[in-house]
């Protein structure tokens, strides 16, 4: 409904109420106040008429119609006992035929002395008059002459509703005059008001659609304040929307020259954004049509990373060959329920992994033959050489290095098959507090000769603390972590192995209450070279790659390790290897 639809019904309701009510005030308080001063005009009448009358009360008939003629009004004489003695309107004959009016309530307050409205010894009342049959009003006076009781007049109420409908057809006349004035008015405001609006609804859609908006002028204070606030709600957005876009530009200038590929897509899996790389990295043309995200690999590694995204769950990179290429794809998920991939060519980089263990495995193979014989040949020295002499310390030390560097080459070598994948193990149920104290032999000696105490703690089998590992490589596991707890216990201390339940697996772990790892080196210790304390960890023998080997052996099974310890409270090196059927 438009604006001057709804201020003429508005005010033209309020008119009519207003008529309304005024017809109806002029039709109860006009009519009431011309009433009343009738009714005193006829009192006084009444009152004149009876001192007018003679005292014969034969006259009175004549009187009557006389003194009714001069007033105008009709005029009533009763005496006590009710008997019409004269009127206006009838004859001295027809005042027999005439009804007793002795119970008519004006001539009942007369003689009674209540005296109602009007007072005492006067009467009123409105009424069909019997006799003539129209509304009259009615005004009887006490007294008059003696054998007289009660003066009536009496007059129609026609004149006063004709004076109250006069009032009432000009209310209504004005009250039409009143209506054409507000539509004149709902005219004049719909100009002043109505239009300003629309037009300012017509700037706001053109500030929606990006146009350049067009914004009206009015005299109206609350108009011209709208206006203003639309007006500095467009230059707000238009600076905003300008900076928006000239960040967009540059983000997406970003992402187009990036040399890994960035790939983004909705909710509903709908790529929404690919840079020149991705499409290359993926194998598509500038013009090719890309399928939904989830139909976008084959691989299973990926696809399960993509479906984690879009659920929002947190994901780790995965490796995908495609083309001869190697490619690491990682994602995350956005807030509005898409996903964000960026993908990143490490050809070069896994090529120059695999140079590398391949150097590394070469170099360890060469040298173990001349480490062989170097260790041979000192050994041969210095059973040869006299006790305590020179040669014997010098064969020592040889022999001493050179099954050092032996170890080292092992470990080399070890490390080196397990991350290329030549090595896989082969899961079976075992015995861990067997295998444990199998493993503990070979240190048993070190162990007594510095009062070392070691414990195997494993619990029940029911309780689901079967252990399913590859047992060679188990072993070596426990070997090296054997190794560093002796190597860092002090006298008189203890190393205990614990195995129990876990979620998704078995929890082995290692603990010892040695000197510790300080923060900043805990985080490193899986590194392969890595030493906390590199010095005691050369005199002692150590490679730097016990740790390293135990990281790759657990993870080859499926499971995960981790490090906890702190200086002076010992260290303890936790494991976790998957139910049987749960290899990754």
């Amino acid at each position: 409904m438009k604006l001057v639809t709804r201020l003429f019904i508005t005010t033209s309701l309020l008119l009519a109420v207003a008529v309304g009510g005024s017809i109806v005030a002029a039709d109860r308080l006009l009519r009431r106040y011309l009433q009343e001063e009738i009714a005193h005009g006829l009192e006084r009448e009444a009152r004149l008429v009876a001192m007018l009358l003679p005292g014969d009360s034969l006259a009175w008939p004549e009187a009557a119609r006389a003194l009714g003629q001069q007033i105008g009004h009709r005029v009533t004489l009763i005496d006590p006992t009710g008997k019409v003695r004269g009127d206006t309107e009838f004859d001295r004959a027809a005042l027999p035929q005439l009804e007793n009016h002795l119970m008519r309530p004006e001539v009942q307050r007369a003689i009674g002395g209540g005296g109602g409205a009007g007072g005492a010894g006067i009467g009123r009342d409105e009424r069909l008059s019997a006799s003539t049959n129209e509304r009259r009003l009615y005004v009887a006076v006490r007294g008059g002459p003696p054998g007289l009781a009660v003066v009536r007049v009496s007059t129609t109420l026609a004149a006063v509703d004709d004076q109250v409908g006069r009032v009432q057809r000009a209310v209504a006349l004005a009250g039409l005059a009143a209506l054409l004035a507000a539509a004149l008015v709902g005219w004049l405001l719909s100009r002043e008001v109505a239009r300003p609006l629309l037009q300012l609804a017509g700037a706001a859609r053109a500030i929606a659609a990006g146009e350049p908006p067009s914004f009206p002028q009015s005299r109206a204070p609350e108009v011209a304040q709208h206006i203003l606030a639309l007006r500095a709600m467009h230059e707000e957005l238009d600076q905003r929307f300008t900076e928006l876009r000239r960040e967009r530009a540059e983000t997406a200038t970003l992402i187009e020259t990036m040399a890994d590929g960035v790939l983004a897509a909705d909710a509903r899996g709908g790529i929404v954004t690919l840079n020149t790389a991705a499409r290359r990295l993926l194998g598509y043309g500038p013009a090719d049509h890309l399928p939904p995200l989830a139909e976008l690999f084959h691989d299973k590694p990926a696809r399960e990373l993509v479906d984690a995204i879009l659920s929002g769950r947190e994901a780790e990179p995965v490796d995908l060959a495609l083309d001869n290429r190697a490619l690491l794809i990682a994602g995350r998920a956005l807030p509005n329920g898409g996903a964000l991939l960026v993908i990143r060519d490490v050809t070069e980089l896994r090529r120059l992994e695999t140079v590398r263990r391949d150097f590394v495995a070469n170099v360890s193979h060469e040298l173990k033959t001349p480490l062989t014989s170097i260790a041979g040949y000192a050994e041969t020295l210095a059973t040869e050489v006299g006790t305590g002499t020179q040669s014997e310390r010098f064969a020592q030390t040889i022999l001493s290095n050179a099954r050092r560097m032996q170890r080292l080459v092992d470990d080399l070598l070890d490390l080196s098959r397990i991350e290329s994948g030549g090595w896989q193990p082969v899961p079976e149920p075992v015995d861990i507090a067997t295998v444990a104290r199998e493993t503990w032999a070979p240190f048993a000696d070190r162990a007594r000769d510095r009062r070392i105490d070691f414990t195997v703690t494993v619990a029940p089998p029911r309780n689901g603390t079967t252990l399913a590992a590859d047992p060679d490589a188990l072993r070596q596991i426990l070997t090296n972590l054997f190794d560093n707890a002796l190597r860092y216990t002090p006298p008189g201390g203890r190393i205990v192995v614990a195995a129990g339940p876990a979620t998704g697996g078995t929890l082995l772990s290692v603990s010892d209450n040695g000197s510790g790892i300080t923060g900043q080196h805990l985080p490193r210790v899986f590194e392969r070279f890595y030493r906390a304390d590199p010095a005691r960890s050369r005199d002692q023998g150590g490679t730097g790659l016990g740790l390293a080997i135990v990281k790759h052996l657990v993870e080859a099974h499926g499971g995960w390790v981790e490090a906890h310890s702190a200086p002076g409270q010992g260290t303890t090196i936790r494991m976790v290897f998957p139910q049987p059927g749960g290899l990754l």
